[in-house]
């Protein structure tokens, strides 16, 4: 019998060994407090290590019941899924709970491995339809294999970059963390990371491609390029179309023109900052 490369493992192949469960456990039962923090910090460096010996990515459920196969070595958000989901947006994700109705139509821009669509889809239900999109092609096989391993959730990933047009386009990656890619080669020039050719198209084509007529939300985390897809969606689209709930990743000193303002001018008000993100509500 040919051997199973690790995507085709069922979910639950890689549960996590008593030890590691058990560090696990711990760092997600810490509270929000100083000390809380550092101690569910010192149990996630030391299952790292266990992690890293083992050469394996770990089977778990995040979110309540959640099923995700998170590979934590080059991916922070795959780390704090792990170890501390409960510091993962707990804000953004309590306003997009409030938020958003049973049948929500989410798009998900810098999908990563699933941790905001499959979130939001867990919170939502079978009525809603949720967009997952993530351009780079090893990130995008994990966030497929997590969308299928929860086969109740009405959850669907595109393997594209939203940009300003259509067309191949270089996504530039960072060399330490798998979640920081780019379009803007700025962005990544420091990181000291590699190039992929991917495909990219305007957020309305894709609206248009999945017969979106309305959207409740959406969350793009682009690494700086958000400015990309929201000057072009803004003055091209149907308003229509615009998200009731908009999360941006807070990246203002990389934009070439301010999202916020933009925003704000096309009938949005801020209702939230946190560190990483800029939560806007049109009326």
């Amino acid at each position: 019998m040919a051997r199973q490369t690790t995507a085709q493992r069922p979910f639950g192949a890689f549960a996590p060994d008593r030890t590691l469960s058990a560090l696990i456990a711990f760092a997600r039962g810490r509270g929000t407090g100083w000390l809380s923090r550092r101690l569910a910090f010192l149990a996630r460096k030391i299952g790292m290590g266990r992690i890293r010996r083992a050469n394996r990515p770990v089977d778990t459920t995040v979110f309540g019941s959640v099923r995700m196969r998170l590979y934590p070595f080059h991916n922070v958000a795959e780390k704090r899924l792990l170890f501390t989901p409960q510091y993962f947006d707990p804000a953004e994700r309590r306003l997009l709970a409030e938020r958003l109705p049973k049948d929500a139509v989410f798009l998900d821009v810098g999908a990563n491995v699933g941790g905001y669509a499959l979130f939001v889809a867990s919170v939502t239900g079978p009525d809603a339809r949720v967009l997952a999109i993530e351009p780079q092609p090893s990130v995008h096989a994990r966030l497929a294999f997590n969308i299928r391993a929860n086969p109740d959730l009405p959850v669907e990933a595109v393997q594209a970059a939203i940009a300003d047009r259509e067309g191949e386009m270089t996504l530039h990656l960072s060399a330490g963390n798998e979640g920081e890619a780019s379009l803007k080669a700025e962005v990544q020039r420091e990181a000291g990371g590699r190039t992929v050719t991917v495909h990219a198209l305007p957020m309305q084509v894709l609206m248009q491609r999945h017969r979106i007529s309305h959207v409740d939300g959406m969350k793009i985390d682009v690494e700086g390029a958000e400015d990309m897809i929201l000057v072009p969606f803004f003055r091209d689209a149907d308003p229509a179309l615009f998200p009731r709930v908009l999360v941006l990743e807070n990246a203002q000193g990389r934009w070439q023109t301010d999202c916020v303002a933009l925003a704000e001018a096309n009938g949005y008000r801020e209702v939230l900052r946190t560190r990483l993100n800029i939560v806007l509500e049109r009326a």
